[in-house]
């Protein structure tokens, strides 16, 4: 409440000193030299995209087991979208699908690090480098992940994160941000996020209107500093949840050591059933991903074959991981899905 008290008496609400200054933290955090605030998570995968070349008559290979805001993101580029299968430890990208995938036209690799689980991106990075192709990490739910001590986000030519509200570090509406070590992309992005506009509001190239309000950045600047303590109290409600479920027939998520738990996804037979039944005991769950995209209308791909996406949407089933929901609330939920499954 301070900060905003503060920000409505400046009277800058738009691309002003709290975004500059949650700009310059936010990449010394996740350990890049550039972050482009923007007005949502699927502007930033639009705008990164574009400051890497990629456009009209480019593929870009990604996920289906994701937010519609992936796809529609790329699609905004003009760029034709390719899906292949994830893998199950990670439910990540499959490597070795991409490599199978990549065609003559194929410019671009978007993996995806669901739910707070990094992916494979060693080998997705051996991948793409082989093939010539530029890779832009989704991290829309990862903020604060990492893989060997470094933060996703890092690790491609540029990434993509998302500041909705029910994020990891989230602000009260739409807000995003591009990141990236190229000065040139991020000099593109940064223009494009407001018409093409250069110093002297001249259009240079294509743009939106997509720019991180002050309001917004005002409480992401807040919100920052505590983001590792926030990410460590979800880590041991995992780690509870992994205790008290092991012995049941469920799936757990991969047990990796850089995963921040946007979400906590189990796996489980008859999902629809057991999720209705534990809302009338008052445990709220989620589907996130009912279907693919591959099989939403919007997006759809009819050619290709995902099992594992396929199998996935079926069993997923997200329990509150949120720590100021479910801290010491998960033996009832762990002992109401035992009842349930036995």
């Amino acid at each position: 409440m301070d900060a905003i008290s503060t920000l409505l008496a400046s009277g800058r609400l738009v691309l002003g000193p709290q975004v500059q200054a949650f700009e310059q933290n936010f990449a010394a955090y996740i350990g890049v030299n550039h972050c482009i605030g923007v007005a949502s998570g699927t502007d930033a995968l639009t705008l990164a995209l574009d400051a890497l070349g990629v456009g009209a008559g480019d593929e870009v290979i990604t996920v289906a087991l994701t937010s519609a805001g992936t796809a529609a993101g790329i699609a905004a580029t003009g760029a034709r979208i390719r899906y292949v299968d994830v893998e199950p430890t990670t439910r990540g990208m499959d490597p070795a699908a991409l490599a199978r995938a990549i065609g003559p036209q194929t410019a671009a690799v978007v993996p995806v690090h669901l739910h707070g689980t990094p992916c494979r991106m060693a080998e997705i990075l051996g991948v793409a480098e082989q093939h010539g192709l530029v890779v832009v990490e989704d991290c829309a739910q990862a903020h604060g992940a990492s893989i060997d001590g470094k933060r996703v986000g890092s690790l491609g030519h540029a990434a993509a994160f998302s500041f909705y509200p029910t994020k990891n570090l989230g602000c009260l509406g739409d807000g995003g941000a591009v990141v990236t070590n190229s000065p040139e992309a991020a000099a593109r992005a940064r223009r494009a996020r407001q018409y093409g506009w250069d110093d002297e509001r001249v259009s240079q190239h294509w743009g939106i209107n997509s720019r991180l309000d002050e309001f917004h950045a005002a409480i992401l600047n807040r919100l920052l500093p505590d983001l590792d303590a926030y990410n460590e109290r979800r880590r041991r409600c995992a780690a509870i949840y992994r205790d008290l479920l092991r012995e049941l027939p469920i799936g757990l998520p991969a047990d990796l050591e850089g995963s921040v738990y946007h979400q906590f996804g189990i796996e489980l037979a008859d999902r629809d059933i057991v999720a209705s039944r534990l809302k009338a005991t008052g445990i709220g769950t989620s589907i996130h991903y009912p279907v693919g995209l591959h099989r939403q209308p919007q997006f759809a791909d009819c050619a290709v074959q995902l099992p594992v996406t396929d199998q996935l949407t079926g069993r997923l089933l997200s329990l509150p991981i949120q720590p100021e929901v479910i801290e010491a609330r998960q033996e009832q939920v762990a002992q109401c899905l035992r009842e349930l499954l036995e």
